[in-house]
């Protein structure tokens, strides 16, 4: 499976509804796993992203996919970032020339 970070704002509608913030996390993981994504932990944050999901997906795709359907929703906006495990970038770092 690959790693993925995805950092969210909330958008005026999920700040108006943020009582049910962590009612929607339940949902997502859910969601996830249906989609065949498998949400790790979410971390509500202070600063500059109000929450920030660890998840694995086993593509680009199906994570994009996943992301997507989120902010279809309307309570969050969503930036997605690939995330390589140690012995991951590791590999990378030997394909230099």
């Amino acid at each position: 499976m690959v790693a993925y970070i995805i950092m969210t704002h909330f958008t005026e509608q999920g700040v108006r509804n943020i009582k049910d913030s962590p009612k929607r996390g339940q949902a997502s993981i859910a969601l996830g796993k249906k989609m065949g994504v498998k949400v790790k932990e979410i971390f509500w944050t202070l600063g500059p992203y109000d929450t920030v999901v660890l998840a694995e997906a086993p593509n680009d795709e199906t994570l994009t996919a996943f992301a997507l359907s989120l902010a279809s929703r309307g309570s969050v906006k969503t930036l997605t970032m690939r995330a390589y495990r140690a012995k991951e970038f590791g590999g990378i770092l030997r394909k230099l020339r």
